[in-house]
């Protein structure tokens, strides 16, 4: 029998609106230096000059295996530094409610077919 996850407070329509989901594309990916749970991550996101995101997927993922994926971000959170380095955003992912987090389970939201780096998320 699975366990059943608390769900977080309903919102208003108006403050969903107010993430912007993007399609981005995994350029280069490595493990983060100075943090044991993140990889360090380079996106194409459809800018120019593109985005660096911090994932804490180091446990579930190869750096190498994750190159050419395409995945759903949030591309309006704050930037912020982890660890000495810039993030610009999130990539989604989705996590099981195991009873530990060594036997839990985390997958990044990735797309079933090829869009254009940038595309909207609605």
């Amino acid at each position: 029998m699975s366990e059943q996850v608390a769900a977080k407070p309903m919102i208003p329509f108006d403050d969903f609106i107010k993430l912007d989901l993007r399609v981005a594309t995994i350029k280069h990916a490595e493990v983060h230096p100075n943090a044991d749970r993140l990889l360090k991550i380079q996106l194409d996101d459809g800018t120019a000059e593109g985005r660096q995101v911090c994932a804490g997927i180091k446990a579930w993922y190869e750096p190498e295996s994750l190159i050419g994926r395409q995945v759903i971000i949030v591309a309006n959170l704050e930037p912020r530094k982890i660890r000495g380095e810039m993030s610009q955003g999130m990539i989604l992912a989705a996590s099981d409610a195991a009873a530990s987090e060594d036997d839990r389970s985390v997958v990044i939201l990735t797309m079933d077919k090829p869009v254009k780096p940038g595309s909207m998320v609605s």
